[in-house]
């Protein structure tokens, strides 16, 4: 059995190899003796998803390798879908290019939708209620993939997957939806990230 024992709070000036030290934040240091922030998973502030038609959340760091987006008990006011788009450099959100389709299972027959406007979350009729979330995962450079699983009221999974290629470093995620004018109603989003 190892065990970590942490002698002082002080980066060291050269860190030897496989040194592991703290000062506020992990570090860890690799064959070339470079030391690296080890990052942890940071939740941001959940946002009440009871009007506007968006929730932005923005300042994402560059080192983000993956990002949570969670719906508890969200709702639009209409009958579009949710739509997760994600934002670079001083906030320019990306509206086009990906290919994402969203699923609802139900006994009387499965719901495909799709959209290259955003990462598409199935939402279904007037009033549904959401629970939920979406993994956005960085899979190389500024390419993108999701996959998706929630609840809509008490019985209908919707489930879905999607990709994109940004065109520089993700900084911010925007939920919406697929018509730009429906309002959230109901609920709360927040998002998870991680490097």
């Amino acid at each position: 059995m190892s065990i970590l024992a942490l002698t002082s709070d002080t980066l060291i000036g050269t860190p030897a190899t496989g040194n592991i030290e703290y000062n506020g934040q992990f570090y860890g240091t690799d064959s070339n003796a470079s030391r690296a922030q080890m990052q942890r998973i940071v939740r941001a502030t959940a946002v009440a998803s009871t009007s506007g038609t968006s929730i932005d959340f923005t300042g994402i760091p560059a080192w983000v390798e993956r990002i949570t987006v969670m719906f508890s008990g969200t709702s639009l006011s209409g009958t579009a879908n949710a739509l997760v788009q994600l934002g670079t450099g001083s906030t320019t959100y990306t509206t086009s290019g990906y290919s994402a389709n969203s699923a609802v299972v139900e006994a009387a027959g499965n719901t495909v939708v799709s959209s290259t406007a955003g990462f598409i979350v199935y939402f279904g009729a007037n009033a549904s209620v959401v629970s939920g979330h979406l993994i956005i995962t960085n899979i190389s450079g500024n390419n993108w993939i999701s996959s998706h699983n929630a609840r809509i009221d008490t019985a209908k999974p919707s489930l879905g997957a999607g990709s994109i290629a940004l065109g520089a470093v993700l900084t911010a995620i925007r939920i919406t939806s697929t018509n730009g004018t429906d309002t959230f109603d109901a609920g709360s989003i927040n998002i998870m990230y991680e490097g």
